[in-house]
């Protein structure tokens, strides 16, 4: 929700968006000390808490949602192997980087 708009959610974007700010900035701080700085925005993902959420959702709801992540929901996993790389050597070269790991949903 840090780069894309939805009604009904204005508190929680605007704290998503300070998260993008922080990283870009701090990236820019601390890369003088060779820290790279970078953050994972998922998805919806499919955890307890998901499951709680879709329970209460009417099917429509649910489907519109299904319907934003062109992938489909993502699993844990995806969100944790995204998170190994950047903290691997394999992304030393990476700061100041959202790394979207949403199925397709900022493509809208």
């Amino acid at each position: 929700m840090g780069q894309v708009g939805q009604p009904g959610i204005v508190s929680y974007a605007a704290s998503k968006g300070a998260v993008n700010a922080v990283v870009k900035s701090a990236a820019l701080e601390l890369a003088r000390y060779s820290v790279r700085v970078n953050a994972v925005a998922p998805g919806m993902v499919k955890t307890e808490m998901f499951d709680e959420f879709v329970n209460i959702l009417p099917p429509d709801q649910y489907n519109k949602n299904l319907a934003y992540h062109p992938l489909g929901f993502g699993d844990a996993e995806d969100v944790a192997y995204a998170t190994q790389f950047l903290l691997s050597d394999a992304a030393k070269w990476i700061t100041g980087t959202i790394l979207n790991v949403d199925g397709g949903y900022t493509c809208h």
